[in-house]
């Protein structure tokens, strides 16, 4: 690689001054009697944004997934049913609290949780269902709030990569018994690591305000735990920095749709590729911008990301169905998948994540598209 040919990242952050100068305060004041007011700023202004009563800062959206099910007494025997199509941080929860994953298949256009697939999923034993707005899109969340009313299942809105997506005139992280957000360095709003859990339910947060903190009631000074509960807090620091990308949202996910954007038009007259869809009432913020490749090129992701990883294009690909990892393999519910789960299936193989960094110009995205066009070809050629 050239050195005119500098690495291009998969993802990456915006940090402005707002975020040096709050982490430093932060640095320098939030200690002793002020050591939570940045946290407490950014659960208020995350739950007023979301339209939430309550919101619980932590260390990860993993852990928001787990106090989620924790507070609504999930464990052994029971089942939750889980996207086949998601990072394994969406189903690994369910096996902390002791209960079993369901994977079941996605929608062909939003490639998020299809309802017709979630109906079909439902056993006697089915107590919820985690929701993934994967890569910044959103389902059908009205279908879904139908099928979970019907069948009295509770909802976990897993919204680590939507944050500032809406289904129709509700915001992403305003769904389900509970709602969960990621920010991770990549994410669209970062705190470097980090999460956060939004509720309407007063008697879910107070549980699990409690099962963070070690099975400490909120305002224990005595030490004197109810129960055996859980590390789960944000740093003061962690929080100040969110605070600042939170005041910011609105232009980074303009930023990430304009990125978007160019993409869409670079590609536009290419055949053989579709991207991220946005379906009627949705804002997809676009987290990933993600290709799929046409079946009928016979091209798959693990053929064609080594050759724009030694071009210095940073991409990923599509997550793998959760039942074909080997995190899973011999695992109940992987048994059958490829034919219950077909869309999750086809879509998986052929599909990569696009550089998405905020770093992103038209130049840098003409650059990935050229070389996506040019090593599909050959890889068809070869073939």
């Amino acid at each position: 690689m050239s050195n005119s040919l500098k690495h291009i990242p998969v993802a990456g952050p915006s940090i402005t001054q707002k975020e040096i100068d709050y982490v430093t305060e932060a640095a320098a004041t939030a200690w002793f009697d002020k050591a939570n007011v940045f946290q407490q700023r950014f659960e208020a202004a995350m739950a007023a944004r979301h339209r939430r009563a309550f919101a619980t800062a932590l260390p990860s959206c993993t852990a928001g997934l787990h106090l989620a099910l924790e507070a609504l007494g999930i464990g052994p025997g029971d089942e939750v049913i889980v996207p086949e199509l998601t990072w394994i941080a969406s189903s690994a929860p369910v096996a902390y609290v002791g209960a079993t994953p369901v994977f079941a298949d996605v929608d062909r256009d939003s490639w998020c949780l299809d309802a017709a697939a979630l109906e079909r999923a439902i056993t006697p034993r089915t107590k919820a269902a985690i929701v993934v707005d994967l890569y910044g899109n959103m389902p059908d969340w009205a279908a879904l709030e139908s099928v979970a009313l019907k069948h009295n299942i509770a909802l976990i809105e897993d919204s680590a990569e939507a944050i500032g997506s809406m289904f129709r005139d509700r915001p992403a992280g305003a769904f389900g018994a509970a709602s969960v957000f990621s920010f991770h360095g990549s994410k669209t709003l970062t705190t470097g690591e980090g999460g956060m859990l939004l509720t309407d339910d007063e008697a879910l947060y107070r549980r699990c305000l409690m099962m963070r903190d070690h099975g400490r009631a909120p305002g224990d000074i005595m030490f004197f735990n109810d129960e055996v509960g859980f590390k789960y807090r944000m740093s003061a620091m962690q929080a100040a920095l969110g605070v600042a990308q939170l005041e910011r949202l609105d232009e980074l996910v303009t930023r990430k749709r304009t990125i978007f954007g160019w993409y869409r038009d670079r590609l536009s007259d290419e055949e053989g590729f579709s991207l991220n869809q946005e379906a009627s009432g949705v804002r997809n913020t676009y987290w990933m911008v993600t290709a799929l490749i046409d079946a009928a090129f016979n091209v798959s992701k693990e053929a064609l990301i080594p050759r724009l990883t030694a071009q210095g294009i940073g991409v990923r690909p599509f997550f793998y169905p959760l039942s074909a990892i080997p995190a899973y393999r011999g695992h109940p519910s992987s048994a059958g998948a490829r034919e219950r789960n077909p869309v999750a299936y086809d879509i998986s193989w052929r599909g990569i994540n696009l550089p998405s960094a905020y770093t992103m110009t038209p130049e840098l995205v003409d650059r990935v598209c050229t070389a996506l066009i040019a090593e599909i070809h050959a890889l068809r050629t070869a073939a």
